[in-house]
């Protein structure tokens, strides 16, 4: 009896984390303006309901918003913490190059680190594994040969 692990495919899982560090840096950007109140009244014949509830576009429009920024928050702390988990080089590095505000370059980040470009894609690829397994995006290869 033979037990046998999945295969990763490593481009695809790149690009999974890369679109969650991405919309990480979005979602710290992100200012739902779309979603204020109208201010301007409207009127609108509406029936009772049997249970006699009533919701403005103002009491939804605060709903909506606080489902949004909650979701948006707990995406925001579910990559921190991946992140925390990392060894100190990697942490470092995703931090520098995915979690600041502003946009970076790899050859930026491994100079500012002191590290040699084989050694930052090293590392890179490393903890680019980790977080897809934390966060638990990683894509495998099926046996037919696609990416699942």
């Amino acid at each position: 009896m033979s037990f046998e692990l999945a295969t990763i495919d490593k481009v695809a899982t790149r690009d999974a984390v890369e679109k969650e560090l991405e919309k990480y840096r979005m979602y710290l950007l992100m200012d739902p303006e779309e979603n204020e109140p109208k201010i301007t009244s409207q009127f609108k014949l509406v029936s009772s309901t049997p249970s006699n509830q009533f919701h403005s576009s103002t009491e939804d429009t605060a709903i909506k918003r606080l489902d949004i920024e909650r979701k948006r928050k707990e995406f925001i702390r579910r990559i921190q913490r991946a992140v925390n988990r990392l060894a100190y080089q990697e942490r470092s590095l995703i931090i520098q190059r995915y979690l600041t505000g502003d946009e970076v370059y790899d050859y930026e980040v491994y100079n500012d680190l002191g590290f040699s470009e084989s050694k930052y894609y090293r590392i890179k690829s490393r903890a680019f594994y980790k977080l897809a397994l934390i966060l638990r995006i990683e894509v495998y290869i099926e046996e037919g040969g696609e990416a699942s």
